[in-house]
């Protein structure tokens, strides 16, 4: 059993890429570590999903060419700064880290065993991604997590959720730190084995949270993506951008129990995405076809499906050899050939389907938040890089280069033996009112509802009004939830969730100009 208050150097909140990528170089610089997930297993995590790849670099390439192609891709909202960084850095840490020190497998090249097999996505000018098999980020996310956990100075806190963050007033302001008026000592966390809430106090906190795609009715994220680093970010003063910025990947294959993500990499290895007859229609739409930028491709494969009326458009691959794509896709061949879909004889069902949110929780290159002594990395972060739509691949890139800035940064001042303030944090007053699961549940289902309708691939003032009226009601109804019942994870994830759905919802309402990920149609 957990006691009621522990102190640590650094908390780390998530164990995806960019938490252990923060842990990892907190850890080397001799800080003790607490990783905390909410999941029993650490591994489960919007990195262990990732299919396509990570991007590393062609022979020859620039650091400019792949600048170019973020700068392109982000409508012209991506921060130079941050892509010139991802660039510069990017490729040298997957050597260091990834290639050289983890030994993650990645595949090699059919010409050259000696060199790694390199592809092309929607987006990129050259074929510069790295993969093992379509589960890329899976064997990312376990060659990770097996040196982590294994590093002394890490303590790993599985089945835990993370309820709120704890703040001072902070009084001891720099010139540089004028908006920073809150200090974060740590979170309150639910241990879910017993129920019970302790403390966690820490020098510095580091968000890597994940995603938010579950406050949609379809997503290629798993059930726990539900904005909770955001929402705790929120709640806590931290200032949150670009939250309008959704992307939509244009291909999942829906099934009974939720979407699965058919990867990007399908398309880049010459799939193609064809109506019921069969027919190309991608070239209506953009000059580069099937691999068109994501937005571009998941509206695209939207009003297709409008004008048509089918539940679906199709992704062909029929036509490259059946034994490279079992050998080149295992994992989608699997599930396709479960749910009764052979991909190498027939084309594969998608939908667009929520996957990537390219706002969050505002940082600088090194993590920083807005609130003193919290930092945030991966998805949950807005690093700037993304801009208003995602290049394809440089999220597990991302992770790993803001991660491990964030931990390095984060252990400066603790190696350095600053001073730090831990005031006493009062016992959690717990409420003995059970949650009546069903109305979770529907309360899920309107959250979702509402926004896969009214805040989705195509919004617009009608849409974005109703939505508003139904999330106001429903808020008043799940605040009052959360005051008198029993805490559980299941009571904090609805909480952030219908927070993280209206700040979805405000940036939409308050951005009229339509761009990338965000499209409005009056």
């Amino acid at each position: 059993m957990i006691e009621d208050t522990l102190q640590t150097d650094v908390l780390v909140i998530g164990s995806g890429l960019g938490g252990l990528a923060a842990a990892w170089e907190a850890a080397k610089r001799g800080c003790q570590v607490a990783l905390l997930t909410r999941a029993a297993n650490p591994v489960e995590s919007n990195t262990d999903r990732a299919q396509g790849g990570i991007i590393y670099r062609a022979p020859g390439e620039s650091p400019e060419q792949l600048v170019a192609d973020i700068l392109s891709v982000g409508g012209g909202l991506s921060s130079p700064e941050a892509a010139r960084l991802l660039s510069r850095e990017g490729p040298r840490l997957v050597k260091e880290i990834l290639i050289d020190e983890l030994g993650v497998p990645f595949d090699p090249s059919a010409e050259n065993p000696t060199d790694l097999d390199l592809t092309r996505e929607a987006g990129h000018s050259l074929s510069r991604i790295i993969h093992h098999k379509d589960q890329t980020g899976s064997a990312i996310e376990r060659a990770f997590l097996e040196r982590v956990r294994s590093h002394p100075n890490v303590t790993v806190i599985s089945h835990a959720t993370a309820v709120d963050l704890l703040t001072v007033s902070h009084h001891s302001l720099e010139p540089t730190d004028v908006y920073r008026l809150l200090t974060c000592i740590g979170a309150y966390v639910l241990d879910r084995t017993t129920e019970k809430i302790f403390s966690l106090l820490a020098k510095e906190t580091i968000l890597a949270t994940g995603g938010l795609g579950s406050v949609f009715l379809h997503t290629t994220n798993p059930p726990g993506a539900r904005g909770d680093g955001i929402a705790m970010a929120y709640r806590a003063g931290a200032r949150c951008i670009n939250m309008q910025y959704v992307q939509f990947h244009p291909t999942a294959l829906l099934a009974p129990d939720g979407c699965f993500l058919i990867s990007e990499t399908v398309r880049g290895e010459g799939g193609r995405l064809v109506d019921r007859h069969g027919k190309e229609f991608m070239h209506k739409f953009h000059p580069d076809g099937s691999l068109a930028p994501r937005d571009i491709a998941a509206r695209a494969i939207y009003q297709t499906m409008l004008e048509s009326g089918e539940p679906c458009v199709y992704l062909d691959i029929t036509h490259k050899p059946a034994d490279q794509l079992r050998e080149r896709f295992p994992g989608i061949y699997a599930v396709c050939i479960e749910r009764g879909i052979d991909l190498t004889r027939e084309p594969i069902p998608v939908v667009p389907a929520a996957h990537y949110s390219c706002g969050g929780i505002a940082t600088d290159d090194c993590g920083r938040t807005t609130v003193h002594r919290l930092r945030a990395a991966g998805e949950v972060a807005c690093t700037g890089l993304h801009g208003a739509n995602r290049l394809a691949s440089t999220s597990l890139l991302e992770c790993l280069v803001w991660g491990t800035r964030a931990g390095a940064h984060a252990a400066e001042p603790i190696a350095r033996g600053d001073d730090y303030y831990f005031p006493k944090v009062a016992d959690w007053r717990y409420e003995h009112e059970p949650a009546d699961p069903a109305l979770i549940t529907q309360d899920w289902l309107t959250i979702q509802h509402t926004m896969w309708n009214y805040v989705g691939l195509i919004r617009s003032e009608r849409r974005l009004n109703r939505a508003m009226r139904i999330l106001r009601e429903l808020d008043l109804e799940i605040a009052r939830f959360y005051e008198k019942c029993e805490v559980s994870d299941s009571i904090i994830g609805l909480r952030n969730g219908i927070l993280t759905a209206f700040l979805i919802l405000e940036a939409a309402e308050q951005c009229r100009e339509s761009r990338g990920c965000h499209y409005r149609i009056n």
